[in-house]
Order: C-alpha cells, then structure tokens, then sequence
C-alpha cells in the first residue's frame, strides 16, 4: 500500500461566529449515539408492517440508496467545479476543509446541524416513494449512512490492517492525496465502477494479478 504522509495542521476555524463554529465540530462517536436508536426503532415499525423477506431485502435496498446517495452527493455536490467566488466559499465550507485538513478528527463525520434536517428529508421522500416500506427503507439508509461514517473515520484514523481494510485506507486515500477527481465511492467502490472514476490503482492491481 502507498505511504500516504499530510503535513498539514489538524484543523482550522471555519466561521467567526462562536456558535456556528462549535457547531462544525462533531465527536465521531456522536451518530452513532443517535442514529442506532433511530434505525433500530424504525427496524422494530418497519418488521411490524411487512413480512420478513420483503423486510430485509427492503433494508438492503436502503442501504443501496445510500451509496448512491454517498456517490453522488461527493462526486457532484462536494467536488461541484464553481466558478463564482460565493460558490467556491460554500464548496469549501462543505468539503474543501476536509481536504485541506483531512486529518481534523472532529470534522470526518456530519455534523448533526447537517445531518438532522437531511435525515427527516429523505424521510419523507421515503414516506411518498416506498409506502408501507418506507421504514425498512429509510433504516437500511441510515444504517448505510453510519457505516460510511465509520469507514471514512477508519480510513484517516485506523490502521485497517486486513485486507479489505486496507483497500478501502487506500481507496480513500488516493483520492485525497493523489487523484481528487477519482475514488468518490467511500463505503463501497461500486459506483466508480458504473461511472467510471475509479482511481488507477486498481486497474494496476488487477493487471499486476492477472500476470
């Protein structure tokens, strides 16, 4: 695996404004504490609604939507190419931090001011499209959305020593160090696969291994 070295600081002050500043700090251990509640309440609701294999395979599709979601979100919302100096302020309040401070352990999870008003979004969007599924949909988002948290927390902070682990440090890591434009899937590669944005270590790999 490549050596990957930031020597940049840890961290820097977002906004002049106390109170929103305190705010763009998150303890990664914060959704944790409140969203396996919430996904495990709406697993109970949902299991309570639907038969159990129609259940799962509506939970797994949840956590479906959250790649997507996690996809596209990063590749075209976080990395959105803006021209006017407003719109570069924004892009850099929202994701250009992480990437000038990808170390700042309490900036690598959403904060909860972000996450919250998302969060009750899709709810209802899940409550309109999915009908009686929508709880087993919108928990398997959930549980998708925690385990992108804990992965991209793992990869800047954790050594990650097996070997899918270790592919996934590296995944990440391409993309901060090396390559921006590649790598945008955290949790899982898939959709850089589909469109074509996986980073080119992979194809390497997979020529290294097929000799």
């Amino acid at each position: 695996m490549a050596h990957f070295v930031s020597n940049k600081d840890e961290t820097a002050r977002l906004f002049e404004n106390s109170v929103l500043e305190y705010f763009s700090h998150i303890h990664p251990v914060t959704p944790f504490v409140v969203y396996i509640p919430v996904s495990a309440y709406l697993l109970y609701l949902g299991f309570l609604s639907v038969d159990l294999v129609y259940g799962i395979l509506t939970v797994l599709g949840g956590v479906l939507l959250w790649t997507i979601f996690e996809y596209s979100f990063h590749r075209w919302g976080f990395h959105f190419p803006a021209k006017s100096e407003r719109g570069k302020k924004i892009i850099h309040l929202i994701h250009g931090i992480h990437h000038d401070y990808p170390r700042d352990h309490t900036r690598l999870v959403m904060p909860l001011m972000v996450s919250i008003p998302l969060a009750t979004l899709f709810y209802f969007i899940f409550l309109f499209v999915f009908g009686v599924y929508h709880f087993n949909v919108f928990a398997g988002f959930i549980i998708g959305y925690m385990i992108y948290d804990f992965i991209h927390y793992a990869t800047h902070h954790y050594k990650m020593t097996n070997r899918l682990g270790r592919f996934l440090k590296e995944y990440h890591l391409r993309h901060h160090y090396t390559d921006s434009e590649t790598a945008f899937g955290i949790s899982s590669p898939l959709w850089d696969f589909l469109f074509r944005s996986l980073p080119p270590f992979v194809y390497e790999e997979q020529k290294a291994a097929s000799k």
